[in-house]
């Protein structure tokens, strides 16, 4: 699918890395002279006319997308938007072949597939054709907001307005000093790791996410002032307080994505600038990265979800992280999201690794694009559970630092373990924490596993095999076991393998991917 010929992603040496031959998961083909990221850029920004509409933006139906499905009239469509990639073609590091498979079709899902991060708007821009049409009685019901309450009743009053069908509704009312909307999702929220905001420049951006659907809230005209949010069974109550005291005619001015409800992945990441605040030294190559939220901004992310960083360094640059407690002593209470307001990433800083060079040059007060919370992994998988499996190889180790401290808190779980492997014993992250942690509660235990230790190591050696699997993931019976795997391609997709060839179905396996 369309891909960004930057440098792969992820770095050739980082533990995200996807391919179970260590190697890239996409073939790439060799490009002609002149036909580099620096030549696209360069050429799209020349001047001639990509789309062939000489600079007009239209609205395509499926049925003129279909016409345009060969290598000399190629176009494709990605989140709504249709685009000529004809010109593209010579310049994509993955072939031809690769491109022409979205030819003609809606290729949201092969595009995120091989690279949901990428920012594709900005490198095909001057290839956008113009959105795909919608339904009438589509777009209107998209835009059009509910009749506002005209009572002043305090939150917990306001009932839901009758609707048959599954769709989120919202309302809202008002006081001499602030607003309060109101979003009825019709059924069990997780809380409030389901939930961002964004206030800027007047704009309001809410959205909410139900499992694997995303509904949105985007409206601008008013003095936002400032927000938080709370939550009860089924709803969650935004409250804005004014800049002004007086009354509101109307909420605001819908914008594009107000009032939908689509698959989460037909949405692209949202980008907020984030400050860093500090930056603390975890090992030799690895340091946990503070990032302060704007004002106005509302994002937890949820146990199990990452963001992504994006910066603009030879073209853009993206990279997916999982965000850490401060420590695995703060990770306790609440295994819902981090209530924490600023960000912790534990990022190994890579020498020849593009992202993580230019995080390592920034000083204290300088800024960072951050998404919000992406990742399929759900804490309701865990319900019942009884043993707790985590492998982590590398800063694969990071998506586990919080799943450590929320099986503390789920009482079904007796057992819970990690399995690290690592290089050398210097690249264990945490090794105080966890080893204090392992010491301080019975039902936790690390093990610790090196492929390069020096001669004094008295702990586990080699890598992951079927003997060492055996050893430490039993199943007595009656349990009900869970295992989840994370770092670098090679070893996830190896690791996965042999789970299964030991009886472990899809249900009980989770891999984490960036």
């Amino acid at each position: 699918m369309l891909n960004v010929p930057t440098q792969s992603f992820p770095a050739p040496s980082s533990q995200q890395r996807v391919s179970p031959s260590g190697q890239s998961g996409r073939s790439k083909v060799a490009l002609k002279p002149g036909h580099s990221l620096m030549d696209w850029i360069r050429f799209s920004k020349s001047g001639k006319d990509l789309t062939g509409l000489r600079g007009r933006l239209i609205e395509v139906t499926q049925e003129e997308l279909q016409k345009h499905n060969t290598r000399n009239d190629c176009w494709t469509c990605i989140r709504g938007l249709v685009y000529n990639v004809t010109p593209y073609m010579d310049y994509h590091p993955g072939g031809e072949e690769e491109l022409m498979k979205a030819a003609g079709i809606d290729g949201t899902d092969l595009f995120d597939q091989v690279h949901r991060w990428v920012n594709y708007e900005s490198m095909l821009k001057e290839c956008l054709v113009g959105r795909m049409a919608t339904k009438v009685t589509t777009a209107i019901k998209a835009i059009v907001p509910p009749p506002p309450l005209t009572g002043l009743a305090p939150p917990m009053s306001v009932a839901p307005p009758p609707d048959k069908d599954s769709r989120p509704r919202y309302d809202w009312f008002q006081t001499d000093v602030a607003v309060h909307l109101v979003v009825y999702a019709k059924r069990k929220i997780p809380g409030s790791g389901c939930t961002t905001v964004d206030l800027r420049s007047g704009v309001l951006r809410l959205e909410l996410l139900l499992g694997k659907m995303s509904y949105m809230i985007h409206l601008r005209d008013h003095d936002f002032f400032a927000v938080n949010t709370a939550f009860s069974v089924g709803k969650i109550q935004l409250s804005i307080r004014k800049q002004d005291k007086g009354k509101w005619t109307s909420l605001g001015q819908p914008q594009e994505l107000h009032n939908t409800f689509v698959q989460k992945k037909d949405r692209a990441p949202f980008y907020r600038d984030c400050v860093l605040v500090s930056k603390t030294e975890v090992n030799h190559n690895t340091h946990v990265f503070r990032l302060q939220l704007p004002r106005g901004t509302v994002v937890h992310v949820p146990v199990g979800k990452h963001v992504y960083l994006k910066a603009s360094i030879q073209g853009t640059v993206v990279r997916a992280y999982t965000p850490v407690d401060q420590n695995l002593a703060a990770a306790g209470s609440s295994h819902l999201s981090s209530q924490e307001s600023d960000l912790y990433l534990m990022i190994k800083v890579y020498p020849e690794g593009v992202l993580t060079q230019h995080l390592n040059t920034l000083l204290t007060g300088d800024r960072i694009s951050v998404s919000g919370p992406e990742g399929t992994f759900s804490v309701r998988r865990l319900r019942d559970v009884t043993h707790l499996y985590l492998l982590a190889a590398g800063t694969g180790f990071t998506p586990m630092t919080r799943l450590i401290r929320l099986a503390q808190d789920i009482d079904t779980i007796r057992w819970e373990l990690l399995l690290f492997f690592n290089r050398r014993e210097e690249d264990i992250l945490w090794r105080c924490q966890l080893d204090q942690l392992a010491a301080d509660d019975e039902r936790f235990q690390v093990e610790h596993v090196l492929s390069d230790p020096c001669e004094s190591w008295s702990g586990r050696k080699g890598r992951v095999d079927e003997s060492m699997l055996r050893d430490f993931l039993n199943r007595p019976e009656g349990s009900k076991c869970y295992v989840c795997v994370c770092g670098p391609t090679a070893f996830t997709e190896l690791t996965i393998g042999l789970l299964k060839l030991q009886g472990f179905s899809e249900d009980e396996l989770h891999a984490f991917r960036g």
